[in-house]
């Protein structure tokens, strides 16, 4: 029975550290797939840019101006994603029929 217990405990413990590692390299796909154009992203070299360019290969990093272009794989993680511009909707009508009254 002792001599069974150790290999059984070794394989379940080799078993789980296979689980988490796939998990969180599944986690770091998903991640990755979500980089769009105006993210500001961390290179694993620890550059900051804002992506300018994505495909399924390479990114094109913007840092202060100069063009960088990294394999996919080289980003670290996503720093803030891009920020859509708010439309503002014309209110001149509104602001004129209040000066009419």
């Amino acid at each position: 029975m002792q001599g069974l217990l150790f290999p059984l405990l070794m394989l379940a413990m080799l078993g789980f550290m296979i689980y988490s590692q796939r998990k969180q390299q599944k986690q770091r796909q998903e991640a990755l797939g979500q980089i769009q154009k105006g993210d500001e992203i961390v290179t694993i070299g620890g550059m900051f840019g804002i992506v300018d360019d994505i495909d399924d290969k390479k990114v094109v990093l913007d840092v202060d101006g100069v063009y960088l272009t990294f394999e996919r794989q080289a980003i670290r993680n996503r720093v803030s994603a891009a920020t859509a511009t708010p439309v503002i909707a014309e209110e001149s009508s509104v602001v004129e029929s209040a000066i009419e009254e």
